[in-house]
């Protein structure tokens, strides 16, 4: 993915629900519209996300799995003021 994220969040090592909290907190801390990028470890993860952004106003805009680290960028919900 090209797009250089505003925020990185190391949730590697967390068991569930414990990425996805983080992820919450982090995502709190950015202004509308700024995306997270977030890694993790933990395999629930996977569905965690995708859960989480089909029920929040937030957009998962991308994931992967580079060996045995998955990757996600959330968008927060909201428009920048660019």
């Amino acid at each position: 993915m090209a797009v250089q994220p505003d925020d990185v969040l190391d949730a590697c090592g967390l068991p569930c629900p414990l990425p996805l909290l983080k992820a919450k907190q982090a995502l709190a801390c950015l202004e509308p519209g700024q995306l997270l990028e977030i890694r993790a470890t933990d395999a629930g993860s996977w569905r965690d996300f995708a859960t989480f952004a089909e029920h929040s106003d937030h957009i998962l805009e991308n994931r992967e799995q580079r060996g045995d680290t998955y990757h996600y960028w959330l968008r927060k919900a909201g428009t920048a003021d660019r």
